[in-house]
């Protein structure tokens, strides 16, 4: 490995299904103390675990083995993939979240972040548009790692799949930019689990708001204006 990751072993893991290795899924721990997110990380009765933990400072420790089922996904979906933690590598991000008032991640712990995802995506058959936040694929019942998160840095590194968000502006409040149907079906093809019910139903605005936290987090309200459904035209657009 071309990073400096120190070895901080957890015993919750498993094998791995058939399938590669494709996709690289970002989390924040969301807990008030970082030594004790690790630690439940660590603990045998938790049945949570990732791949690997960065702290705040950069110091990044590797929990997992990458060929081994780590514990971090949980119900969610990605495609027509259900079983996430059987295709992905999971990253913990020392970060309080939501519940920590959404504080900002600081530039020596993505420094960090970035030079262990650009190794890992570079090991791996992970695309761009397979580096994903765990709120994309369990939309409404995850939020990290959360709209302050900083995807556009990430991607100028060569890490994910980001286009410039369509500004919010008076036409973008003027509610849902396109039919429920064709906006459940972009979404549906860009990768994110959701049914098809021609409907702007509560599921719906779960997923619309998962995509704007990670795409066009200027405002995540799960309505489908001209500025959110521009921005998922264009992603679409730029996929391989």
């Amino acid at each position: 490995m071309g990073v400096d990751v120190a070895p901080h072993p957890s015993p919750n893991h498993g094998p791995r299904t058939d399938g590669p290795t494709d996709i690289l899924l970002l989390h924040y721990t969301g807990m008030p103390d970082h030594d004790q997110a690790l630690a439940w990380l660590c603990d045998p009765e938790s049945g949570v675990s990732a791949h690997y933990f960065v702290h705040e400072d950069g110091r990044t420790l590797s929990l997992v083995p990458e060929d081994r089922r780590a514990w971090h996904a949980g119900r969610g979906q990605w495609t027509d993939m259900s079983d996430v933690n059987s295709r992905s590598i999971g990253i913990e991000i020392a970060n309080t979240g939501h519940p920590g008032g959404l504080p900002d991640y600081p530039d020596a712990q993505i420094d960090a972040l970035i030079s262990l995802c650009r190794d890992i995506v570079g090991r791996h058959p992970i695309p761009p548009h397979r580096v994903l936040a765990h709120s994309d694929v369990a939309p409404g019942r995850k939020l990290d790692p959360g709209e302050k998160f900083p995807w556009a840095r990430l991607a100028a590194s060569g890490v994910g799949h980001w286009v410039e968000p369509e500004p919010v502006d008076a036409e973008s409040r003027a509610g849902a930019a396109a039919p429920a149907e064709a906006v459940q079906q972009w979404l549906a093809l860009y990768g994110y689990g959701i049914e098809i019910t021609g409907s702007f139903d509560d599921q719906t605005a779960d997923v619309v708001a998962a995509f704007q936290r990670h795409f066009r987090s200027a405002r995540v309200d799960g309505i489908a204006d001209h500025s959110t459904v521009a921005t998922l035209k264009k992603l679409l657009q730029a996929l391989p």
